[in-house]
């Protein structure tokens, strides 16, 4: 049983993964932007090899240097658990560099130290992005066995900008006594303090570290980096009293934050919301324009229209692309002047101009529906429209799944914690900044309308005169007015446009 005991201690389940499977792809989309992986090797001062991942955006304008922070993953753990904070840290021009440490997942080593040599190899991680120019400050974010590493470095290193730390453990000697109470090992106390100091001799032979120096307790007081700690309020495993000491003794700026579940569980979104917030007030990212924007203002006039970093920029080079492929074949068919096909028009005044050209039964009416509440997008073009729906479908399953086919994140510091069962996509919403969900829809063209109408019986005679005389007596500049309302909504309502960030499973 001791033996048993000493591996839970030095030697728990190993985390054996494929990156290609259950890591972010080389290249991926989050949020309408590009990122990418690049896997690399460093060597620590044992000579492990250690593997370690950095998700950086696809393209960093020149002269240009961004935050970065560094996950630790738990003792069952690997790089893979990091998967959760690429998405809540790089739509916020912070990258994110994670490794698995000496012992972990595919680095080399046979034993970890529960944050004694791991933070070792954490000083190995901070020089090397020491020495990139595109790094700026640099930021730790752990959990369980992570966050003490994190913590024994940063009071080594107090130029680190912030910490993040989630269920960190007080002091080893007294999480082992809890833990024979919590597994019930039936022994008497003077037996079990016994056989932790055996434990200490055969551990400090093996893994080349002594127990009794991991008081994490008399590193608080020294150490004044901004910390936000975290700790779920049913764990068991390590007691959430072992952050409330940390949180107590702590020296530097600090704020607690107690949510349901356990060790092991995932995290609330208002856990990960107020980490995003933290590690942007402490690492204040730079804004980085987006590329797509910038070929969008190349290419298109887009008048009042700012392509935000939250925009769905495909759907609006789908929307652009339908409003001139309607202007084209309207001119082809119409005495319309040539100058509507010009490229340097606005799209708001390409969408009035291109309305004008449509049919006046249903043109406009079928645009503009003043009774629904959500802006209606009607590119007059059946074919085009139903382009458009299936893009935007990939587009959402695509930027905005963290888990797509066989991405799922592992188990933290008690057990390996691998589902066999593959990881639902998650839906993904535009949210308003105000916090009103809108959603922009593409709707069935005027033809599809016109067929609808008719498939419900044929109009009569008499109704079908009263309304071209009706549609007839409407001027040119009525119609006018109601295309340039309908542009400003539309164009609100693309500004409105955010992605919305969801834990993954």
């Amino acid at each position: 049983m001791i033996d048993q005991f000493i591996n839970f201690v030095i030697r728990p389940p190993r985390a054996e993964y494929n990156p290609d499977q259950y890591l972010w792809e080389s290249e991926f989309t989050l949020a309408g932007r590009k990122y990418k992986r690049q896997d690399l090797e460093l060597r620590n001062e044992r000579g492990y090899a250690l593997q370690c991942s950095h998700y950086v955006p696809a393209t960093i304008p020149e002269n240009t240097s961004l935050p970065c922070v560094i996950y630790c993953h738990g003792n069952s753990g690997c790089r893979a658990d990091a998967n959760e904070a690429v998405v809540i840290l790089l739509p916020s021009n912070i990258t994110v560099f994670t490794l698995d440490f000496s012992g972990s997942g595919l680095s080399e080593g046979e034993y970890v130290s529960l944050g004694w040599h791991e933070k070792d190899d954490l000083k190995i991680v901070v020089s090397f992005l020491r020495s990139n120019k595109q790094v700026s400050c640099i930021g730790l974010w752990g959990r369980s066995m992570g966050a003490v590493t994190s913590l024994l470095y940063g009071a080594e290193d107090p130029s680190i900008a912030g910490m993040v730390l989630d269920s960190a453990f007080s002091n080893l000697f007294d999480l082992m006594m809890e833990l024979v109470d919590v597994y019930k090992i039936r022994l008497p106390k003077f037996t079990v303090k016994m056989a932790v100091h055996y434990m200490r001799r055969v551990i400090q032979k093996r893994a080349k570290f002594d127990i009794m120096s991991l008081n994490v307790s008399q590193f608080a007081p020294k150490t004044f980096i901004p910390t936000l700690f975290g700790h779920a309020s049913e764990d068991v495993f390590i007691q959430p009293r072992h952050s409330d000491l940390i949180y107590k003794l702590y020296a530097g700026d600090k704020n607690i934050i107690k949510f349901e579940g356990d060790h092991n569980s995932p995290r609330p979104q208002f856990y990960y919301d107020s980490v995003s917030i933290f590690f942007y007030n402490v690492l204040h990212p730079p804004q980085i324009p987006s590329a797509c924007a910038n070929k969008l203002e190349k290419y298109y006039d887009l008048g009042d229209l700012k392509v935000g970093p939250g925009m769905d920029e495909s759907l609006l080079y789908e929307i652009i692309a339908g409003l001139r492929k309607v202007s084209t074949d309207a001119g082809s068919s119409s005495s319309a002047p040539p100058h509507i096909l010009n490229g340097t028009k606005s799209v708001v005044e390409l969408l009035a101009d291109s309305a004008a050209l449509t049919p006046l039964a249903d043109g406009v009416e079928s645009l503009l529906d003043h009774d629904n509440c959500s802006a209606e997008m009607d590119c007059l073009d059946c074919e085009g429209s139903s382009n458009l729906q299936d893009r935007t479908d990939e587009q959402n399953e695509e930027c905005c799944s963290d888990s797509s086919s066989n991405r799922e994140s592992w188990g933290r510091c008690s057990s390996l914690g691998v589902s066999d069962e593959e990881p639902s996509t998650t839906e993904c919403r535009r949210t308003a900044s105000n916090g009103h969900h809108m959603t922009l829809r593409a709707l069935a063209t005027p033809l599809r309308r016109i067929q609808r109408k008719s498939s419900s019986g044929p109009p009569k005679v008499g109704e079908e005169k009263k309304k071209k005389k009706a549609t007839s007596k409407k001027t040119r500049h009525e119609r006018f007015e109601k295309l340039e309302a309908f542009g400003q909504r539309l164009c609100q309502m693309i500004k409105l446009g955010n992605h919305r960030r969801h834990r993954s499973s």
